[in-house]
């Protein structure tokens, strides 16, 4: 049985760190909840240069580490949310997406904001499943 019934602030130094009064993700005894990346590059702090395909590219390898801290990884991901600044981006950040998410996609919403912190033209979150012999 898993022993902590609460939550868990899950942290990596291969993602970059909340830039605001929130955890980067919460552990709980099934999921794992992401907060949303942008496309910072964690040892510059800043979003890299090249426009929505570096962005989502990014943002995807930071979830990547993030679920790798918590014990899950891109694989166990059951949804995720996509804010794009501007809808037009939609085919660029989807063809960059299914490179993440080859087999068995995550179900998925993308919605258009009025922008997004730093700039960034894509924000994605996420929750994912943790093994199930994990904390056994």
């Amino acid at each position: 049985m898993y022993a902590n019934q609460g939550k868990k602030v899950i942290s990596t130094d291969k993602a970059p760190q909340a830039i605001g009064p929130y955890s980067i993700a919460i552990e709980t005894r099934d999921l794992v909840f992401t907060a949303g990346q942008i496309g910072i590059d964690p040892t510059k702090g800043e979003i890299v240069s090249g426009g929505i395909e570096a962005e989502t590219r990014q943002v995807l390898t930071n979830l990547k580490h993030v679920l790798e801290a918590s014990g899950s990884g891109i694989g166990q991901v059951a949804k995720t949310t996509v804010f794009l600044k501007d809808m037009g981006d939609f085919p660029k950040m989807n063809a960059i997406y299914a490179e993440f998410f080859t087999d068995n996609p995550p179900a998925r919403s993308t919605v258009a904001v009025a922008a997004l912190p730093k700039g960034a033209l894509v924000e994605i979150e996420a929750i994912a499943i943790l093994s199930a012999t994990r904390g056994e």
